[in-house]
């Protein structure tokens, strides 16, 4: 995006992201990263329910219906769910690089309101890498994929180890999620908490 502030373009030296050979195939769907998450999680009861699908390279796609709970104004979603829905949607590209990486920045482009009921599309991809640094972009459609825009994102990703997450995350949420007999649902439980 033009509009971007400086710490969210690439550096000259950056490279173009690489889908990793284990990363779901184009049209899968990725499914909850964590059972508890407030974006992706069917574990909670207001969160957003957003579902990621695979797209071709490294981008993807998700939607998720703005239900009551989710209001800002009457009938209007707050702008803190969409920019949660463009936060989690862009989180989930990680998985198809296969790293492990928090949200550094996110700027977020609130273009028109978004009604309770409708339903945002969003396309998100991964435009470079440097170093530790995954830099991406995403933008929500009102009811359809070619839609009228309604919101935009540029993100700043940053790898980290899972020891971040040990390390700063509450120890009983921490203890279930690695004792998780699922090895990819351990594993994704800690892809993109900040």
């Amino acid at each position: 995006m033009s509009g971007s502030s400086a710490s969210l373009q690439p550096p000259a030296d950056a490279v173009k992201p690489v889908r990793h050979p284990d990363a779901p195939a184009p049209g899968d769907l990725l499914g909850a990263h964590y059972e508890h998450c407030f974006g992706c999680g069917p574990g909670q009861p207001h969160g957003l329910h957003l579902e990621a699908r695979a797209g071709e390279g490294v981008a993807l796609t998700a939607e998720f219906t703005v239900q009551p709970a989710h209001q800002g104004a009457p009938g209007l979603a707050h702008g803190g769910v969409l920019a949660t829905a463009l936060d989690e949607t862009l989180g989930s590209l990680n998985w198809l690089l296969r790293t492990v990486a928090v949200t550094g920045r996110l700027e977020t482009d609130y273009v028109r309101p978004v009604p309770v009921g409708t339903t945002l599309h969003l396309a998100a991809e991964v435009t470079a890498v440097a170093g530790r640094k995954i830099y991406s972009r995403a933008v929500g459609r009102l009811d359809s994929p070619d839609g009228p825009v309604a919101v935009r994102a540029d993100a700043l990703f940053v790898e980290v180890k899972v020891d971040h997450f040990i390390d700063h995350g509450r120890p009983e949420e921490i203890r279930a999620a690695m004792s998780d007999p699922d090895q990819v649902r351990r594993a994704r439980a800690f892809e993109v908490n900040p």
